[in-house]
């Protein structure tokens, strides 16, 4: 079996390398540090499954990173093992074609039973996944503006709200500063937001940062 790990912190890979060793013995794990390592790897080798992250720079997030693996390689299943709670990013993940999220807290009970699960075909979603899914899309009345924006648009919406400027963001993400500021124009019309006060007071009341 050949499993692709994908993490920019590398006490998280050995950690989780260990843990997989633990059970699947003859197993080939490779680990790479962000999503263009990731990327290039999905396209030049199969892998029987891939465990990655989401914050992951530069540029591409493990969201966009999700969506290029599924378009190459569309049959490969993705488990994201992430710090952000499943309300904020569990979602989206699915929606891009991830088979499973899980945190890094919950791996050491979780992730050896999420990947079989995931090689067997199936999606692994634990209670609290299954939950914010099944009001996720069950909820027609849009109440939760934030699930109108785009990944990139959250993503600078969450780097705005912990008081990066503009410059920094376009740094971070590998962007122009005009690209940073037409993400930021319409998070604050698609949010309703007048100031950035506004916006990193919703941040803070819905856990985002």
């Amino acid at each position: 079996m050949r499993i692709l790990l994908a993490d920019d912190h590398t006490l998280v890979r050995e950690g989780i390398k260990r843990l997989l060793h633990d059970t699947y013995t003859s197993a080939e794990i490779i680990d790479v540090s962000d999503s263009v390592d990731l990327i290039k790897k999905v396209l030049k080798e199969k892998w029987d499954v891939i465990i990655c992250d989401i914050s992951m720079p530069p540029g591409d997030s493990g969201l966009e990173a999700i969506k290029a693996i599924k378009e190459f390689s569309p049959k490969t299943p993705v488990l994201i093992l992430s710090m952000h709670a499943p309300d904020q990013y569990a979602v989206r993940a699915i929606k891009a074609g991830a088979m499973g999220y899980l945190t890094k807290g919950s791996a050491a009970n979780e992730l050896v039973k999420a990947v079989n699960q995931v090689l067997s075909g199936k999606k692994y979603l634990n209670a609290e996944v299954a939950d914010i899914l099944a009001d996720a899309f069950g909820n027609t009345s849009h109440n939760h503006l934030i699930e109108n924006l785009t990944d990139r648009e959250l993503e600078v919406f969450k780097l705005l709200a912990s008081g990066k400027s503009i410059s920094d963001i376009a740094k971070e993400l590998v962007i122009t500063n005009n690209t940073v500021s037409t993400f930021r124009s319409r998070v604050f019309e698609k949010m309703h937001f007048q100031n950035n006060l506004e916006l990193i007071r919703y941040a803070i009341d819905n856990k985002l940062i």
